[in-house]
């Protein structure tokens, strides 16, 4: 098992989308990569120099609430592994494995990722990493400006499972990542120190990149490094300043800028910090999460329904109904299984109160108005008894969407 890493997510103010066409296509590329390396690492050979995307940009574009997570373990590898700025020759052959074990010397670390309009207060990420330099453990915590829909949130993560804890929903959830490791795989090939300088190189004499390295006369100051990336139909122009310690070779910051009306605009930097400094394993544990919080695990369960042979728009409306009809049978397990895996004692004490008559209606579908949350909106009328008075529920904002790492299952995710 290779531990991996993940994380969150993207540049509010650019103008790029994605799909989930997109999503399936990136890590398509990332195995097919690996794959590569694998068989030219059989063969004795180096593997090929495509270009690098940029990786704030990298987490732009991958939006999906899954990569949301996941996409931001590039952060970590700018830090993470030790670049020599001074030397572009390269060896005759290249193992991955290798060069990750003999490069990446940080056991421990310690991230502030600044966002432009929110320097005072950063998302924060430490990690722990085993001996071959591939993750152990990660905690990520998420101010209430980068998510407002779901409040500040901590996360920790190892052995392929992710804990979220809601703070403002006062939610702990629970959920397989397997998918991180493979990412975090795709990242380090892209990253790695023996290919990122000469990518840089290769690109710049491609004419896609300048690259520019100051190195002072000063021994006590960092060395900078600008790599300016020219602008697409499908990426704005990006620069990327980073400043590297002289003694470690290991990366002090990187700021981020955006080419916006003909002038490069800063738009955040990350801080790496606390090197090798032992964390604390309680870090890891979320063990202050308060006693009473609503705990949700859906790697213990099967959540949602199985889509068998519906289409999309069949299997939401169904789901909405199955979900209903469990209400009026007063099933509280099966309405929790449809609704996220929520526990039955509080799908009761949420529905409870209520006695459900009839489904009135389900439908049409329409487009999700939050196109990242990767779901649809399937509007519903039911007909409820409250308090003696009868009367019709609509709920005209009711979201479904694929359950998150269960293929072919989908859940009611919002709007009740």
């Amino acid at each position: 098992m290779k531990p991996a890493d993940e994380i969150k997510r993207l540049i509010n103010k650019s103008d790029v989308r994605t799909s989930s066409q997109v999503d399936k296509r990136i890590l398509g590329e990332a195995l097919e990569h690996l794959e590569k390396l694998k068989q030219q690492r059989s063969a004795g050979t180096r593997p090929d120099m495509t270009p690098a995307i940029p990786w704030r940009i990298w987490r732009t574009i991958m939006t999906s609430s899954i990569t949301k997570l996941a996409a931001a373990a590039v952060i970590v590898i700018a830090a993470v592994l030790a670049i020599n700025l001074w030397n572009r020759s390269m060896p005759t052959a290249y193992a991955l494995e290798q060069t990750i074990q003999a490069n990446h010397t940080v056991r421990y670390l310690h991230i502030k990722d600044f966002d432009a309009e929110h320097s005072a207060e950063p998302k924060e990420f430490w990690i722990e990493f085993y001996e071959d330099g591939q993750v152990k453990n990660v905690r990520m915590q998420f101010p209430l400006w980068d998510s407002p829909d779901d409040g500040p949130k901590v996360v920790v993560w190892q052995e392929n499972k992710a804990k979220v804890w809601f703070k403002q929903k006062g939610t702990l959830l629970t959920v397989n990542d397997q998918t991180v490791a493979e990412l975090m795989l795709m990242v380090v090939v892209k990253c790695d120190p023996r290919l990122a300088i000469e990518r840089l190189y290769e690109q710049e004499r491609q004419g896609k990149v300048t690259v520019e390295i100051d190195e002072p006369s000063d021994k006590a100051q960092p060395i900078i490094v600008t790599a300016t990336y020219l602008g697409t139909d499908s990426l704005p122009g990006t620069r990327q300043v980073l400043s590297v310690d002289r003694a470690t070779k290991l990366v002090n910051t990187v700021e981020f800028y955006l080419l916006k009306d003909g002038a490069y605009q800063y738009i955040g930097k990350q801080e790496y910090s606390d090197y090798n400094q032992p964390i604390e394993a309680d870090m890891f544990t979320l063990n202050e999460v308060p006693a009473d919080v609503m705990r949700v695990d859906q790697t213990t369960q099967e959540v949602g329904l199985a889509q068998a042979n519906l289409t999309d728009e069949q299997v939401v409306v169904e789901v909405v109904r199955q979900f209903f009809e469990a209400l009026i049978a007063q099933d509280y397990a099966k309405a929790g299984r449809l609704l996220e895996g929520m526990p039955a004692e509080k799908i009761k004490e949420m529905f409870g109160g209520r006695k459900f008559l009839r489904i009135i209606s389900v439908g049409p579908v329409a487009p999700h108005p939050r196109p990242e949350t990767k779901g649809v909106i399937v509007p519903c009328i039911v007909k409820v008894e409250e308090n003696g008075q009868i009367s019709e529920w609509k709920l005209d904002s009711l979201g479904v969407r694929q359950v998150y790492n269960q293929p072919g299952r989908w859940t009611i995710f919002g709007g009740i």
